[in-house]
């Protein structure tokens, strides 16, 4: 009896383990950092004043609660993810890339869906300076994050193309690590060596409402067309042990896009709200970058691979996805991206 006692219980305890896993099992809050703010981020802005999360999990059948954090830039994105403070970030395509490159052998971050697509743009308080060459000595360029930023990657791309392989990195030693809001300050004042600033909207707005500011460069340009400016990531591990909280998340981003393009005033005052319910802007200046055709909100990538390619050649990154279905998790809202 006893041997039959123990069979029986090891037989049960194996048909829990080889059981399927149930909702239950899955993460029962998630966290999300809001990101570096501005119209980049707004999706997840509208995701939490609208409860989006919460809606689609009930949708999917579970009960979810989010952390929404005030984390923002590169890094302290990249070190939520890897530490486990945060289940998905969003950064920008060339953030993402070296994150997916240094965790290729362990947690495997991949991309879950673009969030935004708009330019940016380099300003300058001097009239001597007519483009991105003329910069000399010991000016310096405002940008979120030296050699791995947007704005980093998109002048590395021009200065190879026009330059050469070898001057790659020619005007990395004139960019200065700065917030945009400080930026801002310094290239307005006209305080200090700062004479440029590689601004994103709606910042670069406002600093061309100054008198003698203007802009010399703007990454589309540089780019060939619409870039992928934010995007959204997380570990393999969390995408495979939380299905139905994963697909609740981009459930979510899927209607806040949605909602920012069927109803622009409410989606502006969200945004407006996000920045402390006073923006650098007017209203009409602000509706005006939100309904511009460089504005977009979606899920599908676009030229995320040209910045991996690129990435890659100089060196950045020692891995080369080969397709776009390398870099991010099998869906069909990224379909047709690249």
């Amino acid at each position: 009896m006893k041997k039959s006692g123990m069979m029986a219980a090891v037989a049960m305890a194996t048909a829990i383990l080889l059981a399927p896993q149930t909702a239950s099992a899955e993460v029962s809050e998630l966290k999300v950092p809001l990101g570096a703010g501005g119209f980049g981020f707004l999706p997840l802005h509208v995701m939490k004043t609208n409860k989006l999360v919460e809606k689609h999990a009930k949708e999917e059948g579970i009960e979810l609660t989010v952390d929404w954090s005030n984390i923002g830039g590169p890094a302290a994105m990249n070190e939520a993810l890897l530490s486990g403070a945060a289940s998905f970030i969003s950064a920008g395509p060339p953030s993402f890339l070296t994150l997916w490159d240094k965790t290729r052998t362990n947690l495997q971050v991949k991309g879950v869906a673009a969030m935004s697509t708009m330019p940016m743009f380099l300003n300058t308080n001097d009239p001597e300076i007519k483009s991105l060459d003329d910069i000399k000595g010991d000016m310096k360029i405002g940008v979120t994050s030296v050699k791995v930023s947007i704005p980093s990657i998109i002048m590395q791309m021009y200065a190879r193309e026009k330059y050469g392989d070898d001057q790659t990195f020619r005007f990395d030693p004139f960019t200065v690590s700065m917030a945009h809001p400080d930026s801002v300050i310094a290239l307005v004042t006209g305080n200090g060596s700062i004479v440029a600033h590689y601004a994103s909207q709606p910042f670069a707005q406002r600093e061309l409402k100054e008198e003698g500011i203007h802009t010399i460069q703007n990454s589309d340009d540089v780019t060939g067309g619409p870039t992928t400016f934010t995007m959204i990531s997380t570990t393999t591990k969390f995408h495979d042990e939380n299905p139905k909280a994963y697909a609740a998340f981009v459930g979510a981003l899927k209607e806040a896009q949605e909602m920012i393009a069927n109803d622009r005033e409410a989606a502006l005052d969200v945004l407006i709200q996000s920045m402390g319910g006073k923006a650098v802007l007017d209203r009409d200046e602000m509706m005006s970058i939100l309904t511009s055709d460089d504005t977009k909100y979606t899920t599908v990538p676009s030229n995320v691979m040209k910045y991996a390619t690129f990435m890659h050649d100089i060196g950045s990154l020692k891995n080369a996805p080969e397709t776009l279905g390398d870099l991010f998790f099998e869906s069909d809202d990224v379909a047709g991206g690249n």
